[in-house]
């Protein structure tokens, strides 16, 4: 199994679902898993219950999904907030961490209204506070990191193939 992992926006699902067709494997999102089991969207589970709540329901759908034997898994921004899922994520496959700046991701998500967390007055300031919570766990689960910058989407995933090539994990 193939894990992006990276802050909201950083293109986990478009390059995930990209590399997956590249690849030849099958391509998961664990949010629309997650939706799909809920019955609902993330963003209104989240109003109703709260973020714990979410975040045990994404514990499981990760559990379940990091023992796949192969494919390419796009996770939520926050997936490596529980340890387990960090555990999980690493030993289970190779990790990719898609590392974007807050204030890229702020241009790209400024008009994106199903991001639970982002509904908040000052939007920048929420991505750069959750850069520096969560950019030291993505940088513990990743096998490797790729800064997104501005390249298109089939160049970064060419630098993630290059990648796994380079450590063996595909061929």
């Amino acid at each position: 199994m193939i894990s992006l992992i990276g802050l909201p926006g950083s293109g986990k699902s478009t390059v995930g679902r990209q590399l997956a067709r590249r690849l030849q494997l099958p391509f998961v999102d664990s949010d629309h898993v997650i939706e799909q089991r809920l019955g609902c969207s993330i963003r209104e589970y989240f109003e109703r219950e709260g973020e714990e709540q979410f975040r045990d329901v994404e514990e499981e759908v990760l559990d379940e999904l990091t023992q796949r034997p192969q494919g390419v898994l796009s996770t939520g921004g926050g997936a490596v907030l529980r340890p387990n899922n960090r555990q999980h994520l690493r030993e289970r496959g190779k990790v990719v961490y898609l590392k974007s700046n807050p204030d890229e991701l702020f241009r790209r998500l400024r008009h994106d209204v199903n991001r639970p967390l982002l509904q908040v007055a000052d939007p920048l300031t929420r991505l750069r506070d959750l850069h520096a919570v969560r950019d030291p766990l993505y940088r513990e689960t990743a096998h490797f990191v790729i800064e997104t910058g501005r390249p298109s989407v089939s160049a970064l995933v060419n630098m993630v193939v290059m990648q796994l090539e380079l450590a063996g994990s595909i061929t």
